[in-house]
């Protein structure tokens, strides 16, 4: 399974990379969970956030393969239990082993990135950090693969 986390930002803070290195080097044998980073647009406070926001999406949707399963996180997105991430990450695996997810900046996504994805996904009603996200999904990506591996880690 190649997951590919696109995300907004390139500087994110040491704690947030060693995490996310941690997690990514944990999956086990046939997985592998890759970041693929974007510059950030022009800024927050500018009077164009919703500019920024397109921006960035364009930027994003560059990376993804047209061919490539897609799931965007929004707050406003579907919430899954990570038994429910598991079950999306066997079918992906049966149906060619590749899975892009889309990480939005600080303006979030634009309307592009929703048009394009397979499903939008949510892993709070909060509004999170973007650069946290990262961190979470990594997490949540190493914790479904301890459930299809019948790895201890998962306690129900």
């Amino acid at each position: 399974m190649r997951i590919e986390l696109i995300a907004v930002g390139t500087k994110p803070p040491r704690w947030v990379r060693e995490g996310f290195q941690a997690y990514s080097e944990r999956l086990g044998r046939g997985w592998r969970l890759r970041l693929t980073e974007v510059p950030a647009g022009a800024g927050r406070g500018s009077s164009n956030d919703r500019a920024s926001a397109e921006y960035e999406t364009q930027r994003l949707l560059r990376a993804v393969p047209p061919d490539r399963p897609c799931v965007v996180f929004d707050e406003r997105g579907a919430a899954l239990s990570t038994q429910q991430w598991a079950e999306h990450f066997e079918r992906w695996r049966h149906q060619g082993g590749e899975v892009a997810m889309l990480i939005g900046g600080a303006d979030g996504l634009g309307c592009a990135a929703h048009a394009r994805a397979d499903a939008c996904w949510s892993l709070s009603p909060l509004t999170l950090p973007h650069m946290l996200v990262r961190l979470l999904v990594a997490e949540q990506v190493y914790r479904a693969w301890t459930l299809l591996s019948g790895h201890p880690y998962h306690r129900a």
